[in-house]
């Protein structure tokens, strides 16, 4: 009795996640959803970071401990109602650049206290969520031409290889005072002088041979192997943290040191969950300015998840022959509602995250990967010391073998005819350059219209495209226009 109610419950799960259909099996996508959580999982270190610590103009700050625990909460909601309803693979946590948009330019720049900041989070993913449910994301989604999908995909890929090349220590920014031009080098001096990056460099060799050798779940164990080694590293030669007591400490871990918790858990903190306030920021600097500041969150959040969820569809093979995702606009409600979710819950706004990659190269094709991988960011609310365990330098390999993949989409646009190269090789080189994938779509969209109008093909370009490209250049120029108003 005990196996038929197994089986069918197994049938159940295959025919709601199309587990069959999309050629994969419960067992990969379990896996698949672990590899994903931990590809993700610094998130709930970082975040605290940069929201926990910054006060707002009243003195007040949120506290690393209860960005973490609202962190990962607001990730494992909006991950498992994103497999649950719209059924892919695809991560959901707190945005990167989103986050420090609101540290930066909404509290520290605009003096707009906490509660304040995260309101107009909220209403950029009312605004978000309308746009998607009135069919506008999705026309603007199949309005991009296919040489620009595909440049989204590559330059996703380049900029999460970079995000684990400069996380790992393997790439590090030089400080202005070292009196040079060049912005960046290789690890120390232009040598892999410490233990971190050594680790991350074993890794990387270690899952690229695993994928060569096509091992089923060669990412997972890369991840595990990696995450092994790094304790025994860091048990032998006490590399510690990358910061510590104020100091710098350029041979240390980047955010987690890996070793046995003291603990194995506790009672998260959600007290900031709720503190929400969504028209002060309208009394604090005015209507127009309060407007221009959830115009340039929506951009942003708008076309980070779009760019995101093409590339992560076209990787999984899951889109159709033009390029697109089937039911894309019951994801792009999902995902919007995650901004409202994200500043309801004070851990910034949370849309796709490109780190989901990972899992979808692992096999993770349905949304019970995500289910998985949301479970476990809930659980880590419990058990924080836990997922402090695996340090980025153990995750970062699996980004950059996993660019190394996404790269292979740069096939299929023709660099033969300039005006359609020169847009999407823009769109690609911005987005690591610049570390943000909305700064290379804009780019790109941009010089899109304008190298097609100079091609004498300016009617093949779908008017959407002109209205985004007309929108993104009063994003690019939001500073002064804000600088103009006040």
């Amino acid at each position: 009795m005990t196996s038929g109610n197994s089986t069918k419950t197994r049938g159940t799960l295959d025919r709601y996640f199309k587990i069959s259909e999309r050629g994969s099996t419960i067992g990969t996508e379990v896996r698949a959803g672990v590899v994903t959580f931990f590809a993700m999982a610094y998130i709930i270190i970082l975040n605290p970071l940069i929201l926990g610590t910054t006060p707002d103009v009243e003195g007040n700050t949120l506290g690393i401990p209860q960005v973490a625990a609202a962190t990962a909460l607001a990730a494992g909601v909006m991950t498992i109602a994103f497999g649950l309803i719209a059924r892919y693979p695809f991560g959901i946590a707190a945005g990167l650049g989103l986050n420090t948009m609101v540290a930066v330019t909404l509290v520290s720049g605009e003096g707009l206290t906490w509660p304040e900041a995260m309101g107009l989070v909220v209403l950029d993913g009312i605004v978000i969520v309308i746009l998607a449910v009135s069919g506008f994301r999705v026309a603007v989604f199949r309005a991009i031409p296919a040489s620009m999908k595909a440049a989204i995909s590559v330059g996703i890929g380049l900029f999460i290889a970079m995000i684990g090349l400069v996380d790992a220590g393997f790439v590090r920014r030089i400080p202005d005072a070292a009196g040079t031009t060049v912005p960046v080098t290789l690890g120390i001096d232009g040598s892999i002088a410490s233990w971190p990056t050594f680790v991350f460099v074993v890794g990387v060799l270690l899952c690229g041979v695993l994928v060569v050798r096509r091992v089923r779940g060669g990412l997972f164990l890369g991840i595990l192997g990696t995450t092994i080694l790094a304790i025994i590293a860091e048990a032998l030669f006490d590399s510690g943290a990358s910061f510590e007591d104020g100091e710098a400490n350029a041979e240390g871990w980047s955010l987690a040191v890996p070793g046995l918790p003291d603990s194995f858990g506790g009672v998260p903190d959600l007290s900031i969950v709720g503190a929400v306030d969504l028209i002060g920021a309208f009394s604090r600097i005015g209507v127009v300015a309060a407007t221009l500041l959830v115009f340039t969150l929506v951009l942003a959040n708008f076309f980070d998840a779009m760019g995101t969820m093409t590339a992560l569809g076209k990787q999984g093979n899951l889109v159709d022959e033009e390029g697109n995702l089937p039911d894309i606009k019951k994801a792009l409600v999902i995902e919007g509602t995650g901004a409202i979710v994200g500043g309801a819950f004070s851990a910034s706004s949370n849309t796709v995250f490109a780190d989901s990659s990972a899992g979808v190269a692992d096999g993770a094709r349905t949304g019970l990967a995500n289910v998985v991988t949301g479970s476990l960011f809930i659980a880590a609310m419990f058990l924080t010391p836990l997922y402090e365990i695996v340090p980025i330098e153990a995750a970062a390999p699996v980004l950059v073998v996993v660019g190394a993949m996404m790269m292979g989409q740069v096939t299929e646009i023709d660099f033969s005819k300039f005006y359609i190269a020169f847009p999407a090789f823009l769109t690609i080189v911005i987005m690591p350059f610049t570390y943000s994938i909305a700064n290379g779509i804009g780019v790109g969209f941009i010089m899109y219209a304008i190298m097609a109008a100079a091609a004498g093909k300016a009617k093949q370009v779908h008017w959407l495209m002109w209205l985004v490209a007309t929108l993104f250049v009063i994003f690019f120029a939001i500073d002064p226009i804000m600088g103009a108003i006040s």
